[in-house]
C-alpha cells in the first residue's frame, strides 16, 4: 500500500490521562499540517501512546510494533514513535529493542512534538524522558469528542504505592493555575462543548505544588476551591473530575459536590484492597474503616450518587481472609462500577521485587469472584433506575442501532434511547427508563426537545 506523505495515526492505550495527552498530541500533528488516517497501514507517522499499569498492555504494544517495524524496513520514511509510560519506563532500551524507532519519549514531553520531531528530520534518534517542567500548553488539542472534553488540571504524582509505577513515568506532581484552567474550559464552553472532566492522576492533590497558605493554614489553592472557581464558566452544563485519591478527600470537596449544581453526583475513588494490612503493604495511607467513612459521608450529602473503584486482587502476601474483606467491602458499599484488576509485577516497583507473590491461578480465581460479585450488585444497584426520568447528555448514535443515540446521565450511567443524532448530539435530554441492566440503561425520551 502507497504510503500517504502527510497523515498520521495514534494508537492510546490506558487511562484517561493517556487519552488527553493524544488529543493534544493530535492537535500538535495538525497544526503541523497531518491530517487523521483511520488505517495506521496508511500513515507516514505512526504513535502508539502506552500504558505500563499492566504487563498485558505492555506487550501488546511491542506487538503492534514488530508490525510497523517491518513496514518500516520497505519504506524508510516512516516516522515510528513511541510516547507514553512504556516510552518513559523503557528509556533507551526501546532503541536497542526496536531500532526502527524513531522518537522515544515520555508523557511530560507530549507537548513538546514539534521540536522533537524537528530534531528527527534533522536524522536523529530521539529520546525525550528526562524530568522537565511542564510549561502552559498554548495547542489545540484535537478533541475525539464535540460534546465532552477532558483538561489537565495537574500532571504526576508523589504517591509512592508500592504496585504502581506512574510516579516513574509521570514525575512529580505539577498544578496548572487556576486561570489556566478556567481559560480552557471558557473556550471549550464557547465551542459548544458541555462536558469538562477535570483530570489528574491524584487529582485530590491539585494545589500543593502552588504558592500561597489560607489564614486557616490549608494551601490556598485545592481541587475544592478550584471547582468553584471554574464552576460558572458559561455554555459547559456538566463538571466532573478524577481520580480520587482516599488520603485526600475531604468533607468540605463533597459539600462543594452537593451546593455546586454543575458537578455531576459520580465519584471515582480507588480502594485496591479492602484489607487494612494490604493497603498498608500498599503504601496507600488509609485504613478501609476511613475508605467507609468517605462513601458514607457522600450518601449523606447525595444519597443518590454513583460510586465507582478500582480494586487489585491477589496482591503478594493476600491470603484467602485478607481476600475475602476485599468481597465484604464490595458488598457493603454496592458500588455502581468498579475496575478491577490481578496484580501485575510492574519494573522499579516495590511490591514486583517480594517473594511472596501469588500464582497466576490463585489471582484468576480471585478476580473471576469479585467480578462475579461486582454484576450482581451493580445490576441490584442499577435497578433504582427504574420508571425514573434522568437527564441524559447526548454524545454519539448507538454503533449497534443507527435508530438510537446515546449518553451519559448525571451519574455517569450509559443510556441508550431512540432518536435523530443530528438532531440531538450535544443535547440534555429528558429520557424515561424502562431497561436496566448491569452497567447501562434504556429509555424513552420524553420530549426530543433539549432540557
Amino acid at each position: 500500500m502507497t504510503t500517504s506523505p502527510r497523515r498520521y495515526h495514534i494508537t492510546t492505550f490506558g487511562c484517561q490521562m493517556n487519552k488527553a495527552d493524544s488529543e493534544r498530541m493530535a492537535g500538535i500533528l495538525e497544526d503541523m499540517g497531518f491530517e487523521w488516517s483511520e488505517d495506521p497501514n496508511d500513515a507516514s507517522l505512526i504513535l502508539y501512546n502506552t500504558c505500563t499499569i499492566r504487563d498485558n498492555a505492555e506487550q501488546k504494544v511491542y506487538s503492534y510494533l514488530g508490525r510497523q517495524a517491518k513496514r518500516k524496513q520497505e519504506q524508510p520514511d516512516l516516522t515510528l514513535i513511541v510516547a507514553g509510560c512504556v516510552a518513559q519506563q523503557e528509556g533507551e532500551s526501546l532503541l536497542r529493542r526496536v531500532p526502527e524507532l524513531d522518537l522515544v519519549m515520555g508523557p511530560q514531553h507530549a507537548n513538546r512534538l514539534k521540536d522533537l520531531l524537528e530534531q528527527v528530520s534533522d536524522g536523529n534518534q530521539v529520546v525525550a524522558t528526562e524530568p522537565i517542567h511542564i510549561v502552559e500548553d498554548i495547542t489545540k488539542p484535537r478533541r475525539d469528542s464535540t460534546v465532552t472534553a477532558w483538561v489537565n488540571v495537574i500532571y504526576g504524582c508523589n504517591e509512592r504505592c508500592t504496585y504502581c509505577v506512574v510516579p516513574n513515568v509521570r514525575g512529580v506532581e505539577q498544578s496548572r493555575t487556576p486561570e489556566a484552567i478556567r481559560a480552557e474550559m471558557a473556550e471549550l464552553g464557547q465551542q459548544g462543548y458541555k462536558e469538562i472532566t477535570l483530570l489528574g492522576q491524584n487529582i485530590d492533590a491539585y494545589g500543593r505544588d502552588l504558592p500561597g497558605v489560607t489564614e486557616s493554614g490549608r494551601h490556598q489553592h485545592t481541587l475544592t476551591d478550584l471547582l468553584y472557581y471554574v464552576h460558572d464558566v458559561p455554555g459547559v452544563e456538566r463538571i466532573r473530575f478524577a481520580t480520587s485519591h482516599p488520603r485526600y478527600f475531604t468533607e468540605r470537596l463533597i459539600r462543594a459536590c452537593k451546593e455546586l449544581p454543575k458537578v455531576c453526583e459520580h465519584f471515582h475513588i480507588p480502594f485496591q484492597s479492602g484489607d487494612n494490612d494490604i493497603l498498608k503493604a500498599m503504601a496507600r495511607g488509609y485504613t478501609q474503616e476511613k475508605y467507609r467513612r468517605i462513601i458514607n459521608t457522600i450518601r449523606d450529602y447525595m444519597p443518590d450518587a454513583s460510586i465507582s473503584a478500582d480494586a487489585i486482587v491477589g496482591f503478594p502476601g493476600e491470603t484467602e481472609a485478607q481476600f475475602e474483606n476485599t468481597l465484604k467491602l464490595v458488598e457493603d458499599i454496592e458500588f455502581d462500577q468498579l475496575n478491577t484488576a490481578a496484580y501485575s509485577p510492574r519494573p522499579g516497583t516495590p511490591a514486583a521485587l517480594w517473594e511472596n507473590q501469588l500464582s497466576e491461578e490463585v489471582k484468576s480465581d480471585r478476580l473471576q469472584r469479585l467480578n462475579h460479585l461486582v454484576s450482581i450488585k451493580a445490576a441490584a444497584r442499577s435497578q433504582r433506575y427504574f420508571g425514573r426520568i434522568e437527564e441524559v447528555l447526548v454524545e454519539d448514535q448507538n454503533p449497534k442501532d443507527s435508530s438510537q443515540v446515546m449518553g451519559r446521565t448525571r451519574g455517569n450511567r450509559l443510556t441508550f434511547f431512540s432518536g435523530d443524532i443530528n438532531q440531538l448530539k450535544g443535547q440534555l435530554v429528558k429520557v424515561k427508563i424502562t431497561e436496566v441492566r448491569a452497567f447501562s440503561l434504556t429509555g424513552e425520551a420524553l420530549t426530543l426537545a433539549p432540557c
